[in-house]
């Protein structure tokens, strides 16, 4: 009995509850447009973590997003994202809630795909959501079919595996702005990526879940390849931001030695899927035998680590 009430109430209370997300999300935007206002009118920052805020992003993207989009010229106010889940936390939303820019996101989970398709920002904003497991194979389609071809303003790459390879792959969009996420783990020292591989999964690549991406060496190396500079990264170590440099002119420059933070975020795990906690170099250590490919030298390392004092920068 106690069972069948609880269910009709929750039915009765749930256009009530509908209404308190929906008032809980504008007091949200609300509060990131105040933000934005802000970050709007920063001159000459030294760095761009001055413009960190989150309000759906990981850790503080939008308010660099926000930062970035005001002061370079932006005439195609489109994004592109993958790597979404289920658009909860992503570096585009705010994009897409407090500017209305148009996009495509794109995730390999149905589930989440339906979840953003049923989200009302589905129905009030221009976004495209696909459901697709992305390689470099398949980018270059899934973009132009979806969302067409050219000049657009943000591309946000977040796929926790081959992102490096993707990146390198993509030709149909040129976008103004790329956030991509590099692997910190691998030092700021060395420009490696892991192995290219059309099905790989984070988790299943490695045990710790730390043998992913590629270093931020390895990145700037190819946005010099691609005609984009290095503005920079978020404190917390884990997207690096790219400007391409026809508009780049008003953005602080940074080489990759400068612009590396090491991530203070711990998310190593063991053979039984939980956490270690694993920071420095002690994560190294765990993935010191996996091979990587030298962007540089354009070849496999499969030796180990030679010597201790290697670990601060060298993955093998």
């Amino acid at each position: 009995m106690g069972s069948i009430f609880t269910k009709v109430l929750r039915k009765a209370n749930r256009p009530l509850l509908a209404e308190m997300q929906r008032k809980h999300m504008d007091v949200i935007v609300l509060s990131g447009q105040l933000h934005a206002e802000r970050v709007r009118n920063l001159q000459n920052i030294e760095h761009l973590w001055e413009a960190e805020f989150k309000v759906f992003s990981q850790f503080g993207e939008d308010g660099i997003i926000q930062y970035l989009i005001h002061k370079i010229e932006i005439p195609n106010k489109v994004f592109i994202e993958f790597g979404v889940e289920n658009y909860k936390e992503s570096n585009t939303r705010f994009l897409l809630l407090n500017n209305n820019w148009s996009g495509l996101v794109i995730d390999a989970g149905k589930s989440n795909v339906r979840d953003i398709i049923k989200d009302m920002i589905y129905w009030k904003h221009d976004l495209t959501a696909k459901c697709a497991f992305v390689t470099r194979e398949n980018i270059n389609d899934l973009i132009a079919s979806n969302i067409g071809t050219g000049d657009i303003g943000v591309l946000s790459i977040d796929i926790d595996g081959s992102d490096y390879w993707v990146w390198d792959s993509i030709s149909v969009v040129s976008p103004r702005i790329v956030v991509c996420e590099y692997n910190s783990v691998f030092g700021h020292e060395r420009a490696v990526a892991i192995p290219y591989k059309e099905d790989l999964v984070r988790s299943k690549a490695h045990y710790t879940h730390l043998y992913c991406g590629a270093s931020l060496p390895a990145l700037c190396q190819l946005v010099e390849k691609k005609g984009y500079d290095c503005v920079g990264t978020t404190r917390a170590g884990n997207d690096a931001f790219f400007v391409r440099k026809d508009v780049s002119s008003p953005l602080r420059k940074y080489a990759s030695k400068e612009a590396y933070v090491e991530a203070k975020f711990r998310e190593s795990r063991n053979m039984d899927g939980q956490l270690t906690y694993l920071a420095g170099k002690d994560r190294l250590k765990e993935i010191a035998e996996m091979p990587v490919w030298d962007t540089e030298a354009n070849k496999m390392i499969l030796e180990p680590i030679p010597k201790p004092s290697f670990l601060a920068f060298s993955l093998l």
